[in-house]
């Protein structure tokens, strides 16, 4: 089938081609014949019901550094009208320019299939759609308080902060018992972010990996531990974590279990989720997740050949 695709996500130079997930996805849509633009989130216009883009034809992509794309001349992308399917993929800051791209994007979704939904992303950040499924997760606190900051501290004697909205493992800090910078750190980040911050129970268990769970229209597609580097807590392989193959524990295949059906209703098509020590659930990542190139590299498999076939699916069920 001819799929035209339009990728809404960070400027091409700025890749990091050897394991960006955007990437992969463009390498495998031009290996079947699709049609591929690219453009920024901040190129969207509305005016009289239509929502369009200055985009780029995307002419060609390799896994060259320094040559890895090239473009066709811009052209204006009518998106209701000249794409079947739009892959929103722009990293965080999850702030008030990414809130505003899903609104823009709502407008088309009547006739372009958009992917995640952006409904559902607008409302399911990755630190408070996890919240949903408590019973999984660590011992944790939403706050502004350093009053009630300091009573969890008190209760668990470690813990790590980080704001609601961050990514890719920035800001995050591991408290230990007696809390010296604790008012310090919460005066920061009251100045930082106007949201709450999260507060959750060390889990000594971080030291062991951090697993990416790659959930498929909400069926398992494969996994990835991410062990923290030297001297540090965070996982993130963007944070200088680095990835080992893995197998699912009963407790994660159970929490996969009971979010792949809601995140399947949602629209929620590629989503990664975060496991600690093969049961803690700390986040749901809906907004541009990412692992699939370190998953198959392990596993052998073809994850963004099956992203492609779950967006093809989704249009033959929107055409029916």
């Amino acid at each position: 089938m001819t799929l035209r695709a339009a990728f809404q996500m960070d400027p091409m130079e700025s890749l990091s081609i050897a394991g960006d997930s955007s990437f992969a996805l463009m390498l495998s849509a031009q290996s079947r014949g699709y049609t591929i633009y690219h453009y920024t989130a901040d190129a969207l216009n509305y005016a009289d019901g239509r929502v369009w883009a200055k985009a780029h034809p995307v002419t060609m992509v390799q896994r060259v550094p320094g040559q890895h794309f090239a473009f066709g001349d811009p052209v204006q992308l009518d998106l209701g009208d000249d794409v079947d399917v739009i892959l929103m993929r722009q990293d965080p800051p999850f702030d008030l320019g990414y809130i505003t791209a899903t609104h823009m994007l709502e407008r088309v979704m009547d006739r372009t299939l958009v992917v995640n939904d952006p409904v559902s992303v607008r409302n399911a950040p990755e630190k408070v759609m996890v919240l949903d499924y408590a019973r999984f997760m660590p011992p944790t606190l939403v706050t502004r308080s350093l009053v009630e900051a300091r009573a969890f501290l008190e209760t668990h004697g470690e813990v790590v902060v980080k704001p609601l909205h961050g990514n890719a493992g920035s800001a995050v800090f591991h408290i230990q018992q007696g809390g010296k910078n604790l008012a310090s750190l919460v005066e920061l980040f009251g100045q930082v972010w106007r949201e709450p911050f999260m507060v959750q129970a060390f889990l000594k268990e971080v030291t062991g990996g951090d697993k990416r769970i790659v959930l498929i229209d909400g069926e398992v597609a494969g996994a990835i531990n991410r062990i923290p580097g030297k001297g540090e807590i965070r996982s993130n392989l963007a944070a200088g974590g680095h990835a080992e193959p893995t197998a699912l524990t009963e407790t994660e295949l159970e929490i996969c279990a009971a979010l792949g059906p809601e995140l399947k209703r949602r629209g929620l098509l590629f989503v990664g989720i975060d496991v600690i020590g093969g049961k803690w659930l700390t986040e749901i990542n809906v907004t541009s997740p990412t692992g699939i190139v370190a998953v198959d590299g392990f596993n052998g498999t073809d994850t963004p050949g099956r992203i492609w076939d779950a967006i093809l699916a989704r249009l033959d069920t929107r055409r029916a």
